[in-house]
């Protein structure tokens, strides 16, 4: 896969529809403005290929989705996961700046694939070369299986936190946590 910053507004759709049927939500949970809420809206922005010219849709809707990206400055970071082989929208992974949280999520053609190890591996690297971030998070359902299996694989080990957690669309579940931690972090080279 291919993980890189958001620059334009199609890269945050896309990776959004990615997350947003019914088996990513009883996962995630996320609020109801942040899903891709049609199936066939989700599924045409699955269809996309991050690099096509996007000239068959009508001019406004072109121009709302080439929109360029300002840096974003609500406590997130995110990466937009583009499937190398195709070159579809696969996903997307999050870093809360604050708590070192991670999360992330694949589109329904790319799950069961192993897919979500390159997620978390891109999500972990984030976090500890380019932010400096000592210790990345994660939550799980304990009945997440594929979720708590790709953690384990990146070299997550268990740790404290609340065995109850709220998920943003007011869900209360069950909840086991997961750290990365690395002693020094060298940070990219690139301007900051």
């Amino acid at each position: 896969m291919l993980l890189y910053t958001p620059v334009i507004a199609l890269d945050v759709l896309a990776s959004a529809a990615a997350g947003s049927d019914v088996e990513a939500q009883r996962w995630l949970g996320s609020r109801t403005d942040e899903l891709v809420q049609h199936e066939d809206t989700r599924e045409l922005f699955l269809s996309i290929r991050a690099d096509d010219d996007l000239s068959g849709f009508e001019a406004r809707d072109r121009l709302k989705m080439m929109r360029r990206l300002e840096p974003g400055s609500d406590g997130f970071v995110q990466l937009t996961a583009v499937h190398a082989a195709d070159g579809r929208y696969a996903g997307a992974t999050i870093i809360n700046l604050k708590s070192g949280e991670i999360g992330g999520w694949l589109a329904p053609s790319y799950r069961r694939q192993g897919l979500g190890i390159e997620l978390f591996r891109a999500a972990v690297q984030l976090g500890h070369r380019h932010l400096d971030i000592k210790v990345v998070r994660a939550g799980a359902e304990p009945t997440n299986s594929a979720s708590r299996g790709a953690l384990a694989a990146v070299g997550f080990t268990a740790a404290p936190g609340p065995t109850r957690f709220t998920l943003g669309d007011g869900r209360e579940i069950d909840a086991c946590w997961y750290q990365h931690a690395q002693e020094s972090t060298a940070l990219c080279r690139g301007g900051n």
